[in-house]
């Protein structure tokens, strides 16, 4: 099945990342672009909100919200599908730490979400291998690359400049 390519609107300057704000690309042509596919399926599963578990704690502890998508209900059964998106907006709050801390560091709990959100790309053998790197780039920053491939053969490699701001993607062409 073709998927529609997506690409990322900038937030104003000096404005905190509240949302990721995509919209459907056109080819020169004025048609859909389907090129990428694998870059908007990895996309889509890291920026959209996966439902939390009961047990997760929530970034505002007076909402109860546990978000999703109303679609992950049942998906495995009704159409073969997963459940999309990833936990990461569990962080939305919370200060950058290192591993001394009572959480421990952050940069592992944001690889554990990438990883979780990832795994039905390699459960359904869409990839054979998942390589994540989250660094610490600053203050208030934390970068994160994600590569995927299938055998030896490199499939993807997106780079998030910044969780909070913004994504720069980068496929391998040829």
């Amino acid at each position: 099945m073709t998927d529609v390519r997506i690409g990322q609107r900038g937030s104003p300057a000096g404005q905190p990342f509240q949302a990721v704000d995509l919209d459907l690309l056109l080819t020169p042509a004025g048609q859909l672009d389907t090129s990428d596919e694998l870059a908007t399926a990895v996309v889509v599963a890291l920026m959209t909100d996966a439902l939390a578990g009961a047990d997760d704690a929530l970034p505002d502890s007076r909402d109860t919200d546990r978000r999703g998508w109303w679609g992950d209900v049942d998906a495995e059964e009704i159409w073969d599908g997963w459940p999309i998106g990833s936990k990461l907006w569990l962080l939305s709050r919370t200060t950058i730490t290192g591993a001394a801390a009572r959480k421990g560091a952050t940069t592992v709990q944001v690889e554990d979400y990438i990883r979780e959100a990832l795994q039905p790309f390699l459960d359904r053998k869409i990839a054979t291998r998942l390589d994540v790197t989250v660094v610490r780039a600053g203050v208030e920053r934390i970068e994160a690359r994600i590569v995927m491939y299938r055998g030896d053969e490199l499939l993807l490699s997106l780079q998030f400049a910044n969780l909070w701001r913004g994504i720069v993607v980068s496929a391998p062409t040829g």
